[in-house]
């Protein structure tokens, strides 16, 4: 699992397409890195394949490339980089799994206070509590008050904003979201019970 603190900013060397998904290549100064590690790589969960200098590799599933941003990425697209959080770490934001729920669109920046608006889909926004917690490519923030019509606002400290890709986002970009887990296993819980 991982918390949302983005570690490092890295930058995409490579994606090579083929008929089982992808080839993914990040240049990092991330260390330690094994293979076999998990990284999540703008919120997404990825098993490192392969190392070599100053760079992981990891194997993208067709699924990952349909429900994320990943199929967008070019050489030199910036992505937010966290590694798993060790069993003896602290959790200093929310609990994230890097199993992206879908796909978002910045509606609006606002720099004072920073924060981003962000249109998601009705599927997504049944989750949406205000002052809850979601991972937009992987940070962990803080939802702000009265989320409406399928648009929520995240609040984004200064240092959150300098420290991540977040900062390079344009009005129409997409993000990945990944919803709080408790909230979903809430909302599994009261649809199973009401047998909706």
């Amino acid at each position: 699992m991982f918390t949302g603190l983005i570690e490092e900013v890295g930058t995409v060397r490579s994606l090579r397409k083929h008929a089982g998904g992808a080839r993914l290549v990040v240049a990092t100064g991330l260390r330690p890195l094994e293979v076999g590690d998990s990284v999540a790589v703008d919120g997404v969960c990825q098993t490192i394949v392969d190392l070599e200098k100053g760079a992981f590799s990891c194997d993208v599933l067709p699924e990952t490339l349909r429900v994320s941003t990943f199929a967008g990425y070019r050489a030199g697209s910036r992505v937010n980089l966290e590694r798993a959080l060790p069993a003896q770490g602290r959790l200093g934001g929310h609990i994230v799994n890097g199993h992206v729920d879908g796909l978002g669109a910045v509606t609006k920046i606002s720099r004072k206070p920073l924060g981003l608006e962000l249109s998601v889909g009705a599927e997504l926004f049944a989750y949406i509590a205000p002052k809850g917690s979601i991972a937009v490519n992987g940070v962990s923030l803080t939802i702000g008050p009265s989320p409406s019509r399928g648009r929520l606002m995240v609040f984004i400290i200064a240092h959150t904003w300098e420290h991540t890709n977040l900062k390079q986002l344009k009005t129409g970009a997409k993000v990945n979201i990944e919803i709080d887990i408790i909230a979903k296993y809430v909302r599994e819980f009261l649809r199973q019970r009401d047998g909706t």
